[in-house]
């Protein structure tokens, strides 16, 4: 299945252009973003995605390039199209139900999400 990883902001493009990541901006101090640390994880561990952690108090740029405005934000990219965002700490059934949702779709249509 998936897996768990930490990146920079100078790791960041090559990371979404592959295959399907969702990226999770979070800082040490946020608590929701502590309580959706351990909901990602089993998330990778069920679906085939990998979870990509940006720490915004040390790598603020590619958050501020996308207009993140709180967090935790978690932004879907497949093969470094941005197929969706959600801000906040979901439950692990809604986390599923997005990703499923986005994964499950036919993407030649560039279909809108």
């Amino acid at each position: 299945m998936g897996q768990v990883i930490s990146i920079s902001d100078n790791q960041f493009e090559s990371t979404v252009n592959e295959g399907w990541v969702l990226v999770d901006f979070w800082a040490p101090w946020c608590g929701p973003c502590k309580a959706l640390g351990p909901v990602l994880e089993q998330v990778a561990g069920e679906r085939n995605v990998t979870v990509a952690k940006v720490n915004t108090d040390t790598d603020p740029m590619q958050a501020g390039r996308l207009g993140v405005r709180g967090i935790p934000a978690m932004f879907l990219y497949h093969n470094g199209e941005l197929m969706g965002t959600q801000t906040g700490a979901l439950p692990k059934a809604r986390v599923l139900a997005w990703l499923d949702e986005a994964m499950g779709g036919a993407f030649e249509d560039n279909a809108d999400f």
